[in-house]
C-alpha cells in the first residue's frame, strides 16, 4: 500500500508579526513506521510557503494502524551571519595540473616484429629520428584559497604592495603545511567592506618536492616542487637491436620562480 500525505482542511492557521510563522497539518496513511511517515511528510510538504521556509516537521500516531498526524513548521529564514574582522574561510581542490614529460618512470614492455628486437630508448617517450616528442600527463597540484577579513589598519598601501611583490613567488620556508619550495603564491584579490575591514582572498598552488629521481641511467636527482627539470638526449648505439637510439645523457633542474618570504602575507 503506498504511503499518502494529505493536507488537512483547517491546516492554514497562521500568525503574523516580526516572528511570522505558519503551521501546515497533514494526515499520513499507509505505514506503521514512524521514520517512513516523517520522510514522506518532508517529501510531500512544500519547502517554502508564503515567503517562509520549512524549519521542522513532527508526527504523532493516531489510534488505529498506519495512521499519523503530521505538522510542518514554517518561519522567517535567518539571515546569513556576516563574517567578523579576523574571521577566515578555506577551500581547496587537488584536481591536478598538466605537465609535458619526455621521460617515463618505467618502460613496461616493448614489441617488435618476429626476429627483431625493439630498440631500448632508456625510458624516452615518443622518440623519432631526430627528436623526443614526449607526452602531456596529469600531475598532482594542490590548489587552495583562503579568505580573510583584515582590519582596515592592516591593509595599508605598503601591505598591498607586499601582496603584489609576493605574487608569483615560491615559499622560502615552511608554509601552510608545505615545505620550502612547494607553495606558489598565485595572488590575492580584495575589497573593502564599509569602513571596517577588508575581505581578501589569497590563492596558492602546491607541488611536491622530489628526491632520488631516476632518468635512464642517471640517479639521485633532487627537484623542488616548482623547479623545472629537463633532459638532454644524445644518439647512442643499441647493440642488441642494431639501431641508433636517443638516450638521456644529462638532467638539468632549473629554478624558474623567485623565492619569497610568505610571512609578509600576514595569514
Amino acid at each position: 500500500m503506498p504511503v499518502t500525505v494529505l493536507e488537512k482542511f483547517d491546516s492554514r492557521a497562521s500568525t503574523t508579526g516580526a516572528s511570522a510563522s505558519v503551521e501546515l497539518t497533514y494526515t499520513i496513511r499507509g505505514t506503521d513506521d514512524d521514520t517512513v511517515a516523517k520522510a514522506q511528510l518532508l517529501i510531500d510538504s512544500p519547502a517554502t510557503y508564503d515567503g517562509l521556509v520549512r524549519q521542522s516537521a513532527e508526527i504523532e500516531p493516531v489510534d488505529g494502524r498506519d495512521l499519523w498526524n503530521g505538522t510542518v513548521h514554517y518561519g522567517v529564514a535567518k539571515p546569513a551571519e556576516r563574517p567578523e574582522t579576523g574571521d577566515s574561510s578555506f577551500s581547496f581542490d587537488t584536481g591536478g595540473g598538466t605537465q609535458h614529460i619526455t621521460q617515463s618512470l618505467e618502460t613496461v614492455d616493448s614489441y617488435a616484429p618476429a626476429g627483431k628486437t625493439a630498440p631500448n630508448f632508456g625510458g624516452a617517450v615518443g622518440v623519432t629520428h631526430d627528436s623526443v616528442q614526449g607526452v602531456d600527463i596529469t600531475v598532482p597540484v594542490y590548489h587552495f584559497a583562503e579568505t580573510h577579513y583584515l582590519a582596515d589598519a592592516v591593509v595599508t598601501l605598503a601591505y598591498r604592495g607586499t601582496l603584489f611583490r609576493l605574487t608569483g613567488k615560491v615559499n622560502n620556508a615552511s608554509f601552510k603545511g608545505l615545505d620550502a619550495g612547494e607553495c606558489l603564491f598565485l595572488g590575492a584579490s580584495g575589497s573593502k567592506r564599509g569602513e571596517e575591514d577588508w575581505e581578501i582572498t589569497f590563492r596558492f598552488a602546491g607541488s611536491e618536492n622530489k628526491t632520488s629521481l631516476t632518468v635512464g641511467e642517471i640517479t639521485g636527482i633532487a627537484k623542488k616542487g616548482w623547479e623545472y627539470m629537463w633532459v638532454r638526449y644524445e644518439d647512442a648505439e643499441d647493440d642488441t637491436a642494431k639501431a641508433l637510439v636517443k638516450k638521456p645523457v644529462a638532467v638539468y633542474v632549473e629554478r624558474v620562480y623567485e623565492d619569497g618570504d610568505f610571512s609578509g602575507l600576514g595569514i
